[in-house]
């Protein structure tokens, strides 16, 4: 049941979100692609990616990142080695430009080609997708193969479909879903999106992407330096990515809280801001992620500032996790 003064989301959402969660869901991705090859490419790319991208084998992806030589993110991206001299690089749609961009920059006489490819992408997930993706037939799209990705992060389970038709026909027990379910799931979940939670002013640390993105015994790559230098000293950030939940639930426009401020109740100084907002229905109303200040002891109790009213906002943790998914 719904909260008094709570507008509740259409069923249609609440299906699709349970389909990502619980059954088997499926989104169209946006995302850019770019692939890099060459006789110098893994060695290229071992040098400005922060995972070590030389020891994956044919067929094996990691998430990495790629980094201004001061350490601030220049994109968040996913490396799979489609060859022993090939790469296929893929990254959130609108930023394929500024990767191609930033790996010609350090590319100097590196015997590598990088280039821009229109692929589609359609992600899966949901609990059962694993026991689904034996149902999926890789066939070739214009020549390339469809690439089966798998996907852990954050307690979501599933699997990109990477090079895939994107008007390819899958199992009818597949549900399509739209962007108000896929947000829903990824706010909830704490993943950080590019353009959204994370920039070219980020520092990989505050959004807790160390973890999954960065190999700490490899070689040298561009930006390691303020990297391994936070990692020695713990990673004391300024700020870091949380999971906001508006409590009570009140009747709102989720883009009022998209930079909304954040304080202590009845506070003046800023604590930081939300950056992406859901109507999320794991927690029965809308809720945000946004960067607060390390000075703040978390759970918290705050305050997001809006236009037309203030609401309270229960902050959960640290890791912008606002519902458990495991």
């Amino acid at each position: 049941m719904s909260e008094p003064g709570v507008d509740p989301p259409e069923a249609a959402l609440v299906s699709e979100y349970e389909a990502l969660r619980d059954r088997v869901g499926a989104y169209r991705l946006n995302r850019d692609v770019v692939v890099v090859r060459g006789r110098d490419a893994a060695d290229y790319l071992q040098g400005q990616c922060s995972q070590d991208v030389g020891a994956l084998g044919v067929g094996e992806h990691a998430e990495s990142l790629l980094l201004a030589p001061e350490g601030k993110l220049v994109a968040l991206l996913r490396v799979l080695r489609s060859a022993d001299d090939e790469f296929v690089l893929d990254v959130a749609g609108g930023f394929g430009a500024t990767v191609v961009d930033r790996l010609n920059r350090f590319k100097l006489r590196s015997k590598v080609q990088i280039e821009p490819r229109d692929w589609s992408c359609i992600a899966l997930r949901g609990d059962q997708v694993p026991d689904a993706l034996h149902l999926i037939t890789e066939e070739p799209t214009s020549g390339e193969r469809t690439w089966m990705l798998a996907v852990a992060v954050n307690g979501t389970l599933g699997a990109d479909l990477l090079g895939v038709d994107p008007e390819a026909a899958l199992p009818d027990h597949v549900e399509w879903c739209g962007s108000g379910a896929w947000e829903a799931l990824r706010v909830e979940a704490g993943i950080p999106e590019m353009g959204a939670e994370l920039d070219n002013k980020t520092i990989p640390a505050e959004a807790h992407l160390l973890e999954r993105t960065v190999n700490f015994t490899k070689g040298c790559y561009t930006g390691q330096e303020l990297v391994a230098r936070l990692d020695a000293r713990g990673n004391k950030v300024a700020r870091r990515l949380c999971g906001i939940i508006i409590d009570p639930p009140v009747a709102l426009d989720l883009a009022q809280l998209i930079g909304a401020p954040i304080f202590v109740p009845g506070g003046e100084k800023v604590l930081g801001s939300c950056t992406s907002a859901a109507w999320c229905p794991g927690v029965g109303g809308p809720a945000a992620l946004g960067y607060l200040h390390r000075s703040v002891e978390l759970p918290a109790d705050l305050e997001v500032r809006l236009d037309r009213a203030d609401a309270s906002a229960s902050v959960l943790g640290a890791h912008g996790r606002t519902v458990p998914l495991v």
